[in-house]
């Protein structure tokens, strides 16, 4: 069973001074809170969610970390951000979206972040802090850093999926990280004694297999007692604890919440528990004059309002800088690149020889997912890296995609180059929080100062007996989230020098794959260097028409080119291999020397499909080389079926291709 210890006497042990400072910042962190929420109605555009009750908790947990040390604050991490270093002006500054803010106002109140700081940043996504957390512990316990990263959470994020993935992670490799619960009693708006039937929620780390303690969360020297135990055993090795720190929230969910929900005497109740009152009798009784706390009050008041005074006389952010730092800018390929060797190879091979080659050239390549280590990976890809780079750098993770994703995401931002591998692109459904509200934010919040350099190797599309829940083509969702790069290889040879790019490029990186492909066979040009990322390939020439495609559909087409070739129809086929960032030049290339007819082609249904994304800046851009609409062929609007019969009726194929491209010539 989980240890309780809620019933510790306030500041047992705590020196006069020490006790003295416990107030202070606590009282810095409440009075800040205070004037937000008076700025919030003419100043603040949307919500802010407040830590008033809480700030014992930050405040307790810095003292008894050290300075490297990395935090992952909840939505409600003011205090946090506080006590890890981050200016109260620059702080406020972003809370009132004023240029000087620490993001210089792209994150508003509940996504502050400062990494180089430590603080990696507070997470409005419930629970989804918890996997970023497990890949900053990963990238510690891998350097060999000694630091630990304390994650928050409230307790309304105990129910939620990413939380539970995340937690098994941590056990399983044993990282240094410390979780707490911040139990304040409320899921948002939700007694949280009507979402979980304990009463003490530490209880669930029995489940993982790591200690859990209930403290409690208004006493700082509790929660510093707690976190110093708990961050010794995660330096040593030992791995993680949960921690639940059960506390009092007084103010409101968000500055506009009446609290319609909560009665009176929860209220009242609240009150009395509230830890700075509290604190300060403590001082008293303890001898403190009445006369120092009265100044040390009038001191921080005065503080704050000059930084509000300072705040409020800042510029606006420069609306022309609303778009910046998206992305990396493009980097030139360096003089002097020369290409390898040649050999052919099956595609799977090719992937396998681009992992070898990063991991042989950058120590902070890392390789994991689920069954990619010792088994080599369902499809073989990884076959051999774990016995060459062994199982710190190559390794096998829980079905959980959250966790892996996640904490891809933590351990890039903490300088690492995670490949993870996401069996099926359908998988990357149940976790998608975390490449499109996570790691595609990284670099536009933080104003280009970090990135997350991760990749992600999965495959989509239909081969006979797949399901539906194995064979969509998802392209088009990732290609429009800003900020993530999609590439899809279509032969070995860019299997390889296109997953070589990914894995150098700076920014997250989705490379898709193909069952259909893996075995398919190539020459394979292997690169002294890694290319940059981007650029179509034209894979025949003609101006009767131009055919574009990407991935598995790209290699049909070509055979479609083939017959209609025979029939005097020559035909340009283009394959995109990039779909973000997209090659337009080759695009408006592909139109004009085509005779301005093309033909879009793949794989995802019709609807909302990547093509109509291609055709649509077809017309907006080269509208006057048109002789005639851009057609699209796709697979209709349907589920995949498993049967191969079923499955041909549906998908765009050869006799397909010839034909549509045959009408559209003749019109």
């Amino acid at each position: 069973m989980a240890e309780r210890a809620v019933g510790t006497d306030l500041a047992a042990g705590t020196e006069p001074a020490a006790a003295l400072e416990h107030y202070r910042r606590m009282l810095t962190i409440r009075l800040f809170e205070e004037r937000c929420l008076a700025l919030s109605a003419e100043f603040i555009a949307g919500s802010i969610h407040l830590c008033g009750g809480q700030e014992a908790i930050p405040v307790g947990a810095r003292e008894a970390l050290e300075l490297g040390d990395r935090v992952v604050a909840t939505y409600r991490g003011h205090g946090w951000a506080i006590e890890w270093g981050v200016p109260l002006t620059e702080l406020l500054a972003e809370i009132c979206h004023r240029a000087g803010g620490v993001n210089g106002g792209r994150a508003g109140s509940a996504y502050v972040m400062a990494p180089e700081l430590g603080f990696i940043g507070e997470n409005s996504i419930v629970g989804a802090g918890i996997p970023i957390a497990t890949g900053v512990g990963l990238a510690a316990k891998l350097a060999g850093s000694g630091r630990v990263c304390v994650v928050s959470i409230g307790d309304g994020a105990m129910n939620q999926g990413a939380t539970h993935e995340g937690l098994n992670f941590a056990a399983v490799r044993a990282l240094p990280v410390v979780f707490i619960v911040e139990n304040n009693d409320w899921s948002e708006m939700t007694p949280i004694a009507q979402t979980a039937r304990l009463n003490d929620l530490s209880e669930r780390a029995n489940a993982y297999g790591m200690p859990g303690l209930s403290l409690d969360g208004n006493d700082p020297d509790a929660v510093r007692v707690a976190v110093t135990r708990a961050a010794e055993r995660a330096r040593n090795g030992s791995g993680p604890t949960l921690l639940e720190a059960k506390t009092v929230r007084l103010m409101a969910h968000y500055n506009r919440d009446i609290e319609h929900y909560r009665s009176a005497e929860d209220k009242t109740a609240g009150k009395e528990r509230d830890p700075l009152p509290r604190l300060r009798a403590k001082l008293l009784q303890d001898g403190t004059p009445e006369s120092e706390l009265a100044a040390l009050e009038t001191r921080i008041n005065r503080e704050l309002d000059e930084i509000v005074e300072h705040v409020l006389a800042m510029p606006a952010p420069l609306p022309a800088s609303a778009g910046d730092h998206v992305v990396a800018m493009p980097a030139p390929r360096a003089a002097g690149d020369t290409p390898g060797e040649r050999h052919e190879m099956p595609y799977w091979q090719a992937v396998n020889s681009a992992l070898r080659a990063e991991l042989s050239t950058r120590a902070e390549t890392l390789v994991y997912g689920e069954d990619v280590g010792f088994a080599g990976g369902i499809f073989g890809c990884t076959r051999g890296l774990q016995s060459e780079f062994g199982p710190e750098r190559v390794f096998d993770t829980p079905i959980s995609e959250s966790a892996i994703l996640g904490s891809a995401v933590g351990a890039a931002i903490e300088g690492m180059r995670p490949v993870v591998e996401i069996m099926w692109g359908d998988f990357m459904l149940v976790a998608l929080d975390q490449l499109i509200n996570q790691a595609a934010n990284v670099r536009y919040i933080t104003r280009g100062t970090r990135s997350v350099p991760l990749v992600v190797r999965t495959q989509q599309g239909a081969t006979p007996g797949s399901c539906a829940q194995h064979s969509q083509s998802l392209e088009a969702l990732l290609c429009h989230i800003p900020g993530l790069r999609v590439g899809i290889p279509s032969r070995p040879d860019d299997a390889y020098s296109m997953l070589r790019a990914a894995i150098n490029d700076p920014d997250p990186t989705v490379v898709i794959e193909a069952r259909s492909l893996y075995a398919t066979r190539g020459e394979v040009q292997l690169l002294d260097t890694a290319p940059p990322i981007g650029g179509a390939a034209f894979r025949r020439r003609g101006g009767a028409l131009a055919i574009i495609s990407w991935g598995p559909m790209a290699l049909v087409a070509e055979r479609a080119a083939e017959s209609l070739a025979a029939e005097q129809i020559e035909a340009s086929v283009l394959d995109l291999r990039w779909l973000a960032p997209l090659d337009d030049e080759a695009i408006a290339e592909a139109v004009d020397s085509a005779g301005g007819r093309v033909l879009v082609v793949h794989e995802a249904n019709a609807t909302g499909g990547f093509g109509a994304e291609v055709a649509a800046r077809i017309g907006e851009r080269l509208f006057p080389s048109l002789t005639a609409p851009v057609q699209r062929l796709a697979t209709p609007d349907a589920r995949i079926p498993a049967a191969p019969i079923l499955q041909a009726e549906l998908i765009p194929n050869r006799e397909s291709i010839v034909a549509a491209a045959r009408g559209l010539v003749r019109t």
